[in-house]
């Protein structure tokens, strides 16, 4: 696959396949996600299916934290890449890893402790209250690794390299796999087996993620990284000499450049893209930790069924946020290089790809909900679980065009910093999605909780969008 230069080549071409690597990543995520879910299911059964899925959406709520507080941190790192200032950018991302680091821990003794009493207060059917603590608990042990490791993905997305995460991803999925059997078929550990084997395999493949990364870092330092920003090695010697003297003179040529580990203003400036990021990777986690309680109320075997329906969810959008995830890094890199015309040029190629994967996803779902949902019940399905699966794939299958369009939309306003607006919309989609779903699941039954999503998706899309229009995201400085 050839590599796309940002600042240079074709916006479209640029966008489409520095996306495709963390599209095809992010579905190997997703899909041992899923294998979590379809062998508790196909192997020990429909309350193991439930107790996962009760789990799935407080997990997701502190990944998609990682994986906001990351972008935060590719913002900066890809703006000083795009103006070419080494240092700082080496300095962005040490602070980034020191950081986060330090949040993981929290969050996962936060959880550690808290998270029955949170189950509880969710209403989680008392029959598989237990197994979903256990998973749980599990999981949280783990979470500096799984947060560390979401973390250094969008580091390595922010250096213009979105291959390295999928080559880890892939060997993650595989790994998740194979432990998954190995738990839950070899030594019968059931719900606990499908835990232990996330944390393992996403532990191991944070550790190789760091080391990769390291490397890289003194690549950029010694200028044969800087020769093209992008990864792409210069064949001159006296391009690389030309390299090697503007990285050690931090872009300008003029001063070594000293290695910063810390910055404390930097820290400020992710916060600043942070908070809004974490809040719009995870709108829809949260949506589903706030309406978990509405689901719960209506027994294990709807819950089943939602959480297979919220499983095949979570991979259709994976091409849309990951469309935003580029135009992100598309955003700020230009900006940094000061082009914003490039930037407008980028964002209406991605509206082309985004109906493109919407038409797809659509095509895909209407020829095989049923086989799909079919995956996650096991000779010993419900026909509630699998009407409640089916029945929401036939309604979302319409609408995931609008996450498409809010993705991208969102991605130029969090590449350019510009985070009022961009906050308000997503703050918006939540109360959407909360509202409807609490207010009318009492006259919809369950359906209320879906009929929710697309309604906050269009909402988000609609004020972030006009706020585009305004053009003063442009104007946004956030690297000095």
């Amino acid at each position: 696959m050839k590599k796309y230069d940002m600042l240079q080549d074709s916006p479209g071409r640029s966008l489409f396949f520095f996306a495709l690597p963390m599209i095809l990543g992010n579905l190997f995520q997703q899909f041992y996600n899923m294998a979590d879910s379809v062998i508790v299911g196909q192997c020990v059964g429909e309350d193991a299916l439930a107790a996962v899925g009760a789990s799935y959406s407080l997990t997701t709520v502190f990944i998609m934290i990682a994986i906001g507080g990351g972008i935060g941190a590719s913002v900066i790192t890809s703006q000083y890449l795009g103006a070419r200032e080494y240092g700082k950018m080496r300095t962005s991302v040490y602070t980034a890893l020191i950081s986060f680091a330090a949040v993981s821990v929290v969050l996962g003794v936060f959880g550690f402790v808290l998270c029955s009493g949170i189950l509880e207060a969710l209403n989680t059917p008392r029959n598989i209250l237990a197994d979903a603590v256990l998973y749980l608990r599990i999981y949280f042990a783990g979470l500096p690794f799984l947060f560390m490791y979401n973390i250094l993905s969008s580091v390595f997305n922010a250096l213009g390299n979105s291959r390295t995460p999928l080559y880890l991803l892939i060997f993650s999925s595989l790994l998740n796999i194979g432990l998954d059997f190995l738990m839950v078929l070899a030594f019968g550990l059931g719900v606990a087996g499908v835990a232990v084997a996330t944390v393992a395999a996403q532990g191991l493949s944070a550790v190789i993620s760091f080391v990769i990364l390291m490397r890289t870092l003194r690549a950029y330092g010694d200028g044969t990284e800087a020769a093209l920003h992008d990864g792409r090695r210069e064949d001159t010697a006296a391009e690389v000499k030309f390299a090697q003297i503007e990285a050690a003179g931090d872009g300008d040529g003029t001063e070594p450049d000293k290695t910063v580990y810390y910055n404390i203003g930097m820290v400020g400036s992710m916060v600043k893209i942070a908070i809004p990021s974490m809040l719009q990777q995870s709108i829809v986690s949260i949506g589903m930790l706030l309406v978990q309680s509405v689901v719960n109320g209506f027994g294990s075997s709807v819950l089943a069924g939602y959480t297979s329906g919220m499983r095949i969810e979570s991979i259709c959008i994976v091409p849309m946020i990951a469309m935003g995830n580029a135009v992100s890094t598309f955003t700020a890199q230009n900006l940094g290089a000061g082009d914003a015309g490039r930037v407008k040029k980028g964002y209406r190629a991605a509206y082309g790809i985004v109906f493109g994967f919407g038409l797809l996803i659509f095509a895909v779902l209407s020829i095989f909900h049923r086989q799909i949902i079919s995956a996650f019940m096991g000779e010993e399905g419900g026909v509630s679980a699998y009407a409640v699966g089916d029945s929401y794939l036939v309604f979302i299958r319409f609408f995931f065009i609008f996450i498409g369009l809010k993705a991208i939309t969102d991605g130029v306003l969090r590449g350019a910093g510009d985070v009022g607006v961009f906050t308000l919309a997503n703050l918006v989609n939540l109360g959407i999605r909360v509202f409807v779903s609490f207010r009318f699941a009492g006259i919809w039954g369950v359906s209320a909780v879906w009929y929710a999503v697309p309604m906050g998706w269009a909402a988000n899309y609609v004020i972030s969008f006009l706020w585009f229009l305004t053009g003063r995201w442009s104007r946004k400085r956030l690297i000095t």
